[in-house]
């Protein structure tokens, strides 16, 4: 049995801003190692990980910024609304999987949205 897993890139743009891609990761019921009924990602390459917790007083928009790194970025408690250069905005929460790649260019705005705090996974990689 196989599977996909979807998860969001936010890449630069040839137009130096930044835009939304959607793609997804296969999923194998032959890399299960439990026995139990499950579907596993091959290996995906992470330089290092770091958990980056943001407690917000209140959720303005950041202001236009790049990802410091090509990373990923797994949401794990709140939510974040992201707008890329032309304008269109994604909501992201719990269990969410981020590609973030727009290190060069104008960048994304980030939001967040409802009660803080915003906690997030990183791996750079």
């Amino acid at each position: 049995m196989t599977g996909t897993k979807s998860f969001t890139r936010i890449a630069a743009s040839t137009a130096g801003g930044s835009t939304f891609h959607d793609e997804e990761i296969p999923l194998d019921t032959s890399l299960a190692i439990t026995g139990l009924p499950s579907m596993l990602t091959g290996t995906i390459p992470a330089a290092s990980a770091a958990v980056y917790v943001r407690h917000e007083i209140s959720g303005g928009p950041h202001p236009p910024h790049n990802a410091p790194r090509r990373q990923w970025v797994v949401m794990l408690r709140g939510i974040i609304e992201v707008e890329v250069t032309d304008g269109s905005r994604r909501t992201f929460g719990p269990g969410d999987l981020i590609r973030a790649e727009d290190t060069d260019g104008t960048g994304h705005v980030t939001t967040l949205v409802g009660d803080p705090p915003w906690e997030a996974l990183y791996l750079p990689g």
